[in-house]
């Protein structure tokens, strides 16, 4: 079944300028399509998390180690396919029309449902700012701007500070991963988090340690509660 709302986006992006080709595909887009073709949007491999609460397999991830209240990927992350197209698209050719087009799909899809329907801000799994200056963007942040759009929240961009560059996740088993990022992010006391829930907002989920590591001091906080979304996570 697919659930995936198809349909031209609302005029909310009627005054941005995006590529002329699909992110996924690389094919050329028709009249009405924005960033992501119709055809790949039917066709990239989805998780359906949200409408399987119980047997989730990316809540399952963190079972044991944080709390989440919900946790959702849109895509299922597959070598060599779309969905690895269009991530690297978006995070290493500045697409970032094409983050925040699947945000807010995806938001659309999620608003309605629990938990997703009590969230009260957004937060992307930040960069190093000595990458972030690098890069220009931070990829997470895109996504996670449409999907801001589409539960009508607010994104904090920087509510958590990475506060040392870590070295690449992508060699690394789950103990390495967990030893790269632990302690390296904090929670910028510019905003105040106290009793809200938080969306965590990943592009892609393998063994969820940069999400931990970015949980823990959010749920610290008295009567915070976190959720998690990613654009893609990684199936066994």
């Amino acid at each position: 079944m697919i659930s995936f709302h198809v349909k031209k986006l609302s005029t909310d992006f009627a005054g941005l300028f995006f590529p002329t080709l699909c992110a996924a595909c690389n094919g050329k887009l028709v009249r009405s399509e924005v960033a992501i073709c119709t055809g790949c949007l039917l066709e990239c491999p989805r998780t359906f998390d949200q409408q399987n609460p119980v047997d989730n397999p990316l809540a399952k991830v963190f079972w044991g180690r944080i709390q989440l209240q919900g946790a959702a990927a849109c895509f299922v992350f597959t070598k060599g396919g779309k969905v690895q197209e269009l991530i690297h698209n978006l995070k290493y050719n500045a697409r970032i029309d094409a983050g925040v087009v699947a945000g807010k799909l995806f938001g659309i899809e999620i608003k309605d449902l629990p938990p997703f329907n009590t969230i009260d801000a957004v937060i992307p799994v930040p960069l190093h700012k000595d990458k972030l200056r690098k890069r220009g963007y931070n990829q997470a942040a895109a996504f996670g701007e449409g999907l801001a759009m589409a539960l009508g929240v607010v994104q904090y961009e920087h509510g958590i500070i990475r506060i040392s560059a870590t070295e690449t996740q992508t060699k690394k088993n789950r103990t390495e991963r967990w030893d790269n990022v632990e302690d390296i992010f904090t929670l910028n006391k510019k905003i105040n988090l106290k009793g809200k829930h938080v969306l965590l907002v990943d592009d892609v989920v393998t063994t969820g340690a940069t999400v931990e590591a970015c949980a823990i001091p959010i749920l610290e906080l008295e009567g915070t509660k976190v959720s998690l979304v990613s654009l893609a996570a990684a199936r066994d």
